[in-house]
């Protein structure tokens, strides 16, 4: 048996900011925004949703898709850079609203690249028998944590949700390779600075990742023993449309096998893969037996990649 996602579900803020609010408040453009990042427009939680709020949507509908109980959900495991509180954790509240009384619960923190350490967590659970399913969620409310006045960073990153039950599948299906990593001395060029907000070194960043998400994703297809034309879909981190592109353009594959959800959600941080994802899977552009590379990066510095073969 391999171990992969048995069901997915994602959930985003009803309230959409748009580029053009972005003008009255910071000296940018639409024109500005749309072509150094490819966001048109993105998602804010309400003063009164936490993000725990939006990790319970997300799991509700997760653990529909898996047919799974709440009851037979042996650990939660949340990535998020944004608890409602330091402690009890995101993951506990979680397991309390959903009424998971069996689960283990902790959170994960690996900023952007948390859900990729949290799905490889879990891989290491199920595989070693010690859990059979294990709630796996990325939520972030990072509209909490931007100053308002800082153009590099307020623009670019929204709040939301996403989640996938993992558990055992069919055999040659589900995680065929990983790659998860850090860079430690890069945490200087994105973190959270003594005032409580973001703050980014966005050319530090950029070449960053430029670099390490084409080699990240070569890395996991290598190590899966496949070739580039292999890959049917990708799904990166959505953080910038020219850092995803160079990664489409190293795999060599065409525009409408990359997951795409930047321009209208921007970047959810923990949540973006799972939500890209989810969307993905629910729009029928992910089929059983397709090869897919998740891959991600974000502050620490942090990074992860799966190739995994989708069904269960």
């Amino acid at each position: 048996m391999g171990v992969g996602i048995l069901g997915l579900g994602h959930y985003l803020p009803e309230r959409v900011v748009t580029n053009k609010e972005f003008e009255k408040m910071v000296d940018t453009t639409d024109e500005w925004i749309r072509t150094r990042s490819g966001i048109e427009e993105r998602r804010f939680a309400r003063d009164d949703e936490e993000t725990s709020d939006m990790a319970y949507e997300a799991a509700k509908l997760a653990l529909e898709d898996a047919n799974v109980s709440p009851e037979e959900i042996d650990m939660i495991i949340v990535a998020t850079v944004t608890q409602d509180m330091p402690f009890p954790s995101v993951a506990a509240m979680l397991q309390e609203r959903l009424g998971a009384k069996r689960a283990a619960a902790m959170d994960l923190a690996a900023a952007c690249a948390g859900f990729m350490y949290g799905m490889i967590t879990a891989k290491q659970f199920i595989e070693t028998k010690a859990y059979e399913k294990i709630l796996v969620v990325g939520a972030d409310k990072l509209s909490k944590i931007l100053d308002f006045t800082d153009r590099n960073t307020c623009v670019l990153l929204s709040d939301g949700a996403g989640a996938a039950v993992m558990g055992e599948v069919s055999e040659g299906r589900g995680i065929l390779s990983f790659e998860l990593g850090a860079d430690g001395s890069g945490g200087k060029h994105l973190n959270l600075n003594e005032k409580g907000y973001v703050a980014m070194n966005g050319r530090e960043v950029f070449k960053f990742a430029v670099r390490q998400m084409p080699q990240s994703t070569i890395n996991v297809i290598e190590k899966a023993g496949l070739m580039k034309e292999d890959v049917d879909f990708l799904v990166p981190h959505q953080a910038n449309i020219r850092i995803m592109e160079a990664a489409r353009q190293r795999l060599g594959i065409s525009e409408d096998k990359m997951a795409k959800t930047i321009h209208k959600y921007g970047n959810n941080s923990a949540a973006s893969i799972p939500i890209a994802l989810s969307e993905a899977v629910k729009e029928g552009k992910i089929k059983d037996d397709d090869i897919l590379v998740l891959v991600g990066f974000g502050g620490g510095l942090t990074w992860g990649a799966v190739a995994l073969k989708w069904g269960k």
